[in-house]
């Protein structure tokens, strides 16, 4: 299995507060437990090594909707070995990695407050506007030698002021002071230009595809 790949399950079950992985010959079963997100799949290979036969095998088992199959390739690629059944998330998600140090972390912007708190082995930040309202927030998931970015966002009224920055060096901090050495995160279109900014590297495309209707045709 990819070790990038298998940092960033580590990482996300610890982050979003879901089962334990279960092994599989092809990557790993999550229990989720939530409507429209029961289990996910992911594949335990990234890029070239995603394999036709595996994926369509793995998704040909699916019956139940709400289970998600997450496949480290373009989503161009992976979208012909699915069936018609599968709601395949237009946006193309980036697995992205980055090497950990001490950085100098951007002073809070005059007037915002920044709070960060530990449950669980999750480390979750916020920034408040000056009005009290949220303007940004962001958590981290070290495991060891390594940590899992997640759910990083900044509401549309106070982006370009340099609040993801703040966001993700206090938390690559934290992350670093926990003893990771590594970051693993996956990033959305909107997101990447952010991360790449910040030095992060893009390791792989990553599709996300769900079994059922969109969500748009969803009660």
């Amino acid at each position: 299995m990819d070790g990038t790949v298998r940092a960033w399950v580590d990482g996300w079950v610890v982050s979003r507060g879901a089962a334990p992985p279960a092994a599989e010959p092809w990557g790993w079963t999550i229990d989720v437990g939530m409507y429209g997100h029961v289990t996910r799949h992911v594949l335990g290979a990234r890029g070239d090594a995603v394999d036709e036969t595996t994926v369509r095998k793995v998704a040909g088992a699916v019956t139940g909707h709400g289970v998600w199959l997450k496949v480290f390739r373009d989503p161009a690629v992976v979208s012909g070995w699915l069936g018609g059944d599968w709601w395949i998330d237009p946006e193309t998600g980036w697995l992205m990695t980055l090497p950990l140090t001490e950085e100098d972390v951007p002073r809070v912007p005059d007037g915002y407050r920044l709070r960060t708190w530990s449950r669980g082995g999750v480390t979750r930040l916020m920034v408040a506007a000056p009005d009290g309202s949220l303007a940004a927030r962001g958590q981290i998931a070290p495991t060891g030698g390594t940590a899992v970015v997640d759910q990083i966002e900044t509401a549309a009224a106070h982006r370009r002021r340099g609040l993801g920055s703040l966001v993700m060096r206090t938390l690559q901090q934290i992350a670093v002071r926990h003893g990771a050495h590594t970051g693993v995160l996956a990033g959305t279109p909107a997101g990447r230009g952010l991360y790449e900014a910040l030095g992060w590297t893009v390791a792989a495309p990553l599709t996300s595809a769900r079994y059922g209707p969109p969500p748009s045709a969803q009660a």
